[in-house]
């Protein structure tokens, strides 16, 4: 004959809603957990008091349940949750009044009749508090839209500057073209990319982006003066190779950015292009201003010879104010912005990527 079942010990507890069950059982394998006919069967291998053993109980609920309970399993015990089918305090759990010997009180999570009716009322204004708050908060007619826009627009500047790479690097490592060609080939995409990213100031500027102001500013300017006022202006500047290294950097940086832009509008977080979003820019972003540094460097004796953009002043000054001069000026500009987004990417990078911190409970 088979011996008498084993039964583990469980813990109860109740609010006017659900049942809590707490099963003493470490390391539980194969639970199984069904309510019939208002009676719930339990039955699992895992190790209790008789160690490690199959343990089986049955209880039959005061008043009517909802058959579907909600199991969750811990290397230490095992958890229930039973919910009534109506909401009110039971006097006690099981239908017959001698309670069972190997069920006791959930001292844990315990509360007399009037707590939990306190905290229940407590529940209840949380919620109706919430729904106050949500509707004082206006809703936009126009989220829909916005949020289309943003998706179209970083898809636009993501194919963009995808052609840009791609095209760069099929040229230069298939079909072994020189450095020296870059810009004649390359320089109408990087006008229509870089004339659309004044938009980025714009949306930031109405409030359509959280992007601060400053660091769109001084990238989507930077990037423009190199691009239209130095190599647009200077034919001697456009044949130089440092175009090529200025190009590429600045399209391998948006290949990540604008997708994760993209997918940020619809909620959509894929962690591996989060990661490639704020690292790549760390060796990305230094090697990017010192290109641009070397094409000004490069440029500064040719505006010097050719008076490009000077600037006379009338008399009784006689002065004429050279652009050189001005570029010399631009590069100590262009370490400072360099160092302002590095800065604002160093931050977002720790927001993004840093250690969780642990919720107080």
């Amino acid at each position: 004959m088979a011996g008498p079942s084993l039964r583990p010990h469980v813990h109860w507890a109740q609010r006017h809603r659900e049942l809590y069950l707490r099963v003493e059982l470490s390391d539980v394998q194969h639970p199984d957990i069904a309510i019939t006919d208002n009676v719930l069967h339990f039955k699992a291998q895992g190790h209790g008091a008789k160690g490690d053993n199959i343990y089986e109980f049955q209880i039959e609920f005061l008043e009517p349940v909802e058959p579907k309970p909600v199991c969750r399993v811990t290397q230490r015990q095992l958890n229930i949750t039973v919910q009534k089918k109506e909401s009110n305090w039971w006097e006690r759990l099981t239908k017959q009044e001698k309670r069972p010997l190997f069920l006791a009180p959930d001292f844990d999570r315990w509360l007399d009749e009037s707590d939990a009716e306190m905290e229940l009322k407590e529940k209840e204004e949380e919620k109706i508090n919430k729904m106050k708050i949500e509707s004082r908060v206006p809703k936009d007619p126009f989220k829909h839209l916005k949020k289309g826009y943003l998706v179209m627009y970083n898809l636009v500047q993501f194919l963009g500057f995808s052609w840009i790479f791609v095209n760069m690097t099929v040229r230069l490592f298939i079909l072994g073209k020189s450095f020296y060609d870059t810009f004649h080939t390359i320089a109408d995409m990087m006008y229509f990319c870089q004339t659309l990213a004044l938009m980025e100031i714009m949306n930031s500027l109405i409030g359509l982006v959280r992007s601060p102001l400053i660091p769109a500013v001084v990238q989507v300017f930077g990037r423009n003066f190199i691009l239209f006022v130095v190599l647009g202006s200077l034919e001697e500047m456009q044949s130089k190779p440092v175009v090529f290294f200025i190009f590429y950097f600045w399209s391998i940086i948006e290949l990540f950015r604008y997708p994760y832009y993209m997918l940020s509008c619809i909620g959509i977080e894929w962690k591996p292009l989060t990661w490639l979003r704020y690292t790549t820019w760390i060796p990305l972003y230094p090697l990017g201003g010192l290109a641009e540094a070397v094409c000004i460097i490069q440029s500064i004796p040719i505006f010097s010879e050719t008076g490009k953009y000077s600037l006379g002043l009338p008399n009784p000054l006689n002065v004429t104010i050279q652009f050189s001069f001005l570029l010399q000026i631009y590069l100590i500009a262009l370490f400072l912005g360099v160092f302002v987004n590095f800065r604002h990417l160093y931050k977002q990078r720790k927001q993004h990527l840093g250690p969780k911190k642990r919720k107080m409970k």
